[in-house]
């Protein structure tokens, strides 16, 4: 399944079945099933990547950063700091 893409709207929110999100643009590994919570944005969320280079990330205030790609620099949200499941994990 593909991560979502901005202009079309995300069908993943509340999308919980098993398997491995990947880059809308260009089909790299992303997150798995697993690592994802429910939120109350309009975006899907996790707890972690993939690989270590399955995304990059860019500070663009302080604590908010922006996540793309890692392997073609698709823009995929945000991550906000203590953000997340009751252990202050961040959100992708």
């Amino acid at each position: 399944m593909s991560f979502c893409s901005f202009f079309g709207g995300e069908v993943f929110r509340d999308h919980f079945k098993s398997g491995i999100y990947v880059c809308s643009k260009c089909d790299h590994q992303l997150f798995s099933s697993r690592s994802k919570y429910e939120h109350s944005s309009p975006w899907p969320a996790f707890t972690e990547t993939i690989h270590e280079d399955s995304v990059s990330k860019h500070e663009e205030r302080p604590g908010a950063y922006k996540v793309r790609c890692g392997k073609c620099g698709n823009g995929l949200g945000h991550e906000f700091v203590k953000d997340g499941p009751s252990k202050g994990l961040s959100r992708f």
